[in-house]
């Protein structure tokens, strides 16, 4: 069998090439189209202008679904490693899942309205799913911790925790930076004022999003050992 068949390994294999593809082929067509500069422009300007907007809009759909899949999945796998090891607290788990399901959300308000259309919008969009997000890695951080030696090996758990820690001090720059900016243009100069804490909040930004990248790389492995069914039950009509 292929390896990315085994058990759910595809969820987790297909979110990461997805979502990176999102990130990378608007960024080439925009700064082909000479719609964003080389030096990091924010992950929304590359998809700011058609027709990069609409391929934006529509990748990032697909990559807010296959993320809410491949979590869901995720929850799945510690409910039912939790009936047999009790290692993480159901409490845990269901409160991780919510800001799974908070940040899919954010994602998907980022993908629809655009920042040159609807600034404000989007900006509440990226807010939500970015700080949901951060928080989503650090308590499956918590949990992976809290499950070994079932589940992730501590290799791994290290490795979550690297992920997690640079996602976590990289948001608040990403979000400060901006607020403090408050300036909304495609192309930037360095002499242009406020180009420095743009430029901060630009890598900052890009820096979480590959952290989150990354981080559901490491769940290719614990995907391996579990499949999900779905068990239908008709009732009768009376």
């Amino acid at each position: 069998m292929v390896w990315f068949l085994e058990g759910l390994c595809f969820l987790p294999t297909f979110l990461v090439v997805w979502s990176s593809s999102t990130f990378i082929v608007n960024y080439l067509i925009a700064l082909y189209r000479r719609d964003v500069d080389v030096i990091f422009p924010y992950i929304s300007d590359t998809g700011a202008r058609p027709p990069e907007s609409c391929i934006f809009g529509l990748m990032s759909t697909i990559t807010a679904f296959a993320g809410f899949a491949t979590m869901f999945a995720r929850y799945k796998f510690l409910e039912r490693l939790n009936e047999k090891t009790g290692g993480v607290s159901p409490g845990l788990n269901k409160t991780a899942f919510a800001f799974a399901v908070i940040s899919c959300l954010g994602m998907c308000i980022v993908a629809t309205f655009q920042e040159t259309q609807m600034m404000i919008v989007h900006d509440v969009g990226a807010l939500v799913f970015f700080l949901s997000g951060v928080i989503y890695i650090i308590l499956q951080t918590v949990i992976s911790h809290k499950a070994y030696p079932f589940g992730a090996s501590k290799s791994v758990c290290c490795i979550r925790t690297i992920f997690a820690c640079v996602a976590f001090v990289a948001v608040f720059p990403t979000i400060i930076c901006a607020w403090i900016v408050k300036t909304t243009k495609l192309h930037w100069h360095t002499e242009d004022k406020d180009y420095t804490l743009h430029l901060v909040s630009a890598v900052s930004e890009w820096t979480v999003a590959f952290s989150f990248v990354f981080f559901f790389f490491t769940f290719i492995r614990e995907f391996k050992q579990f499949t999900l069914r779905v068990h239908v039950e008709i009732q009768e009509f009376t």
